[in-house]
């Protein structure tokens, strides 16, 4: 039987240098160029072929010497605005950019995938996609190859993000619900300013909004099902310009997490009539305007479980670790509305070599070891689907 994980280490080396390659020159979301250029380049020494897609994306495409499925795998390629502050020999060259979220490896684990199917064409049955995505941080790059017709005829989407609370040669592959939905969500209140002798020739807005405030995380929690997880953080209130002026306007944003889709629409009509009452109790105006940033991250049973087995293959048996579901978010749901799919969390932690930091830190770091690990199941995942 084949061994995937030794066709992955006979080209680690090759993951791991362009891996490098990537970090030390990392661009942020909708500005991969030049990261671009490199996989362009790549894929061309590979005869794969390929199309732009938004910005930076692409979209490369291995057709198999046999008819069969359409499979779909992902990797995003951008970087964050953070200075790195680590002691790498290939640290960002660029101050103040820094692939402090893993995208580097997961662009170069894809890579290393399509280099080994690369090989083997003639023995694929079906398709196989390759998405190099831009704009994952932006939650944007998803729904462009979307919009280039990425998905169009896929039968099933795959996707891996690094994970430091599972070490090196772990890996999570759970059903249902694992990355939360992501909504931003902008209320403000509009009275009549005047003078703070006066109050009551105006209307101001700042003790209403503190009202709305005050009673928020009550509102949504007595009409949801406590069994039912859902944060919601005010992280912005700005009213009022100067001490003695009644303030006319008063903003609040909130940023609102959860993993059920029913809970995020009653969630949503709790807080727009929560604002209207509050506005008409004190005669305001108030707009609520909800922005969608990214869905709940849903694993499809069936596939969750053939993605198990093929985890088997490459990682051993007992290496599939459970884990809560987790409250950050990732645009990988978008694909998952046009074809089932299913995301795993491969680990990369060896403290040893410091990889401890959990993504969007200074200090972080990955152990490379891991990556041959996910460029495997990458490959391992399309032969079994």
């Amino acid at each position: 039987m084949l061994n995937i994980l030794d066709k992955a280490k006979e080209i680690e080396n090759y993951i791991i240098n362009f891996r490098r390659d990537l970090h030390e020159n990392p661009e942020l979301s909708g500005q991969e160029f030049e990261t671009q250029k490199k996989i362009m380049k790549e894929l061309d020494k590979l005869g794969i072929t390929y199309k732009k897609a938004g910005n930076t994306s692409l979209i490369a495409i291995l057709k198999g010497g046999k008819d069969g499925k359409t499979v779909a795998l992902r990797g995003d390629i951008d970087a964050l605005p953070i200075k790195e502050e680590t002691d790498v020999e290939f640290k960002s060259k660029t101050s103040g950019l820094m692939h402090a979220c893993g995208h580097d490896a997961h662009a170069s684990m894809l890579l290393g995938a399509a280099k080994i199917l690369s090989e083997m064409k003639d023995e694929i049955p079906g398709e196989i996609r390759f998405f190099f995505q831009e704009g994952e941080e932006t939650f944007s790059g998803a729904k462009k190859i979307v919009e280039a017709g990425g998905m169009d005829g896929v039968d099933a989407c795959f996707g891996m993000h690094g994970m430091p609370e599972l070490e090196t040669g772990y890996v999570n592959i759970e059903p249902g619900y694992r990355m939360a939905g992501c909504d931003t969500i902008y209320v403000k209140f509009e009275g009549v300013s005047g003078h703070g002798s006066v109050p009551h020739l105006a209307k101001d807005t700042i003790h209403p909004a503190c009202t709305f405030v005050t009673d928020l995380q009550g509102i949504v929690t007595k009409n949801i099902n406590a069994q039912e997880p859902i944060v919601i953080s005010v992280g912005k209130f700005v009213g009022g310009t100067k001490a003695n002026i009644v303030s006319k306007y008063t903003e609040i944003d909130i940023s609102m997490r959860y993993f059920n889709p029913k809970v995020r629409e009653i969630a949503h009509e709790s807080i727009k009539r929560h604002a209207k009452a509050i506005a008409d109790a004190y005669e305001l105006k108030v707009d609520v305007r909800i922005e969608e940033s990214a869905l709940s991250l849903r694993n499809d049973e069936d596939l969750a479980a053939l993605a198990d087995k093929s985890s088997i293959k490459v990682f051993g048996e007992g290496k599939n670790k459970t884990l809560p579901k987790y409250m950050g978010s990732e645009d990988m749901p978008y694909y998952f509305e046009r074809a089932k799919g299913v995301y795993a969390f491969v680990g990369y932690r060896n403290e040893t070599k410091e990889a401890i930091y959990f993504p969007h830190h200074e200090k972080y770091k990955i152990d490379e070891d891991y990556m041959k690990y996910g460029t495997a199941l990458h490959v391992q995942f399309a032969l079994d689907f």
